[in-house]
């Protein structure tokens, strides 16, 4: 079964001590990986991963928790030249924890997003706590790309896909009440995502996540839109292809 998991961190450090173990496992499973940067290193790291291996590619740009670094838009060009970058991100608005710049966020997301536009890259968004003004900031900007471990309403969500966007569906639905979010957003409008060390299902052996865990998820969404695991994988994976030309 073929899967695409279009939000991991196995750059991080968390796997330093067996990062090669966790690659081997992930495409051992069919599993391409999308890793996904939240700073100028991780992403630099996040694109050297994955110019070592078949099936893994990256993702650039700086988180907003961590908008106190210097945004450079050529360093983030210059790394976008490598044909393994598929997508700016993550990138957004984060309202969760105080203190928080709420400016300089979306100064530095809206470059970001001007950035993708003129790289023609999809983009992926953080959001927490500020999906309505996320909604607002989005409109008429004429974007592609997907929402990373969506945790709003089921008007939100409708929102979002009218926009043209996917919902990044992953281990939160453990934690969140999806339910209504799952059982009413078409599969063609959802992503698979692990968001891996992070966001670890609750039935997964051990506490650190990683994307063969990733079923899990597949798993609960085909039970709560009754259909077979098999579609669920195959209509995620066909829409990963297709946001992200891999």
């Amino acid at each position: 079964m073929k899967m695409i998991d279009t939000h991991a961190h196995l750059q991080v450090d968390a796997y330093d001590h067996d990062r090669n173990e966790v690659i081997s496992r992930t495409l051992a499973a069919n599993i391409a990986c999308i890793n996904v940067g939240t700073s100028f290193a991780t992403s630099k790291s996040a694109v050297e991963l994955a110019a070592k291996h078949d099936g893994f590619y990256a993702a650039i740009g700086l988180h907003p928790t961590d908008v106190d670094e210097e945004f450079d838009s050529q360093q983030y060009r210059d790394l976008a030249k490598s044909k393994k970058v598929v997508a700016i991100g993550e990138i957004g608005l984060d309202y969760f924890r105080e203190p928080y710049n709420k400016e300089k966020q979306k100064d530095i997301f809206l470059r970001q997003i001007a950035l993708a536009k003129e790289l023609n890259l999809p983009v992926i968004i953080h959001c927490r706590k500020a999906h309505d003004e996320m909604l607002e900031m989005l409109k008429g900007q004429g974007l592609r790309g997907v929402i990373h471990c969506f945790t709003g309403t089921l008007q939100q969500a409708q929102k979002y896909v009218e926009l043209g966007f996917y919902l990044g569906m992953n281990g939160i639905m453990f934690k969140f009440p999806l339910e209504e979010v799952i059982k009413n957003i078409g599969l063609e409008h959802m992503l698979l995502e692990t968001d891996c060390p992070y966001l670890t299902p609750p039935m997964a052996p051990g506490k650190r996540n990683e994307p063969i865990f990733m079923k899990y998820t597949i798993e609960k969404i085909a039970e709560l839109k009754k259909v077979s695991v098999q579609e669920v994988a195959d209509k995620t994976t066909t829409n990963a292809k297709k946001l992200f030309g891999i």
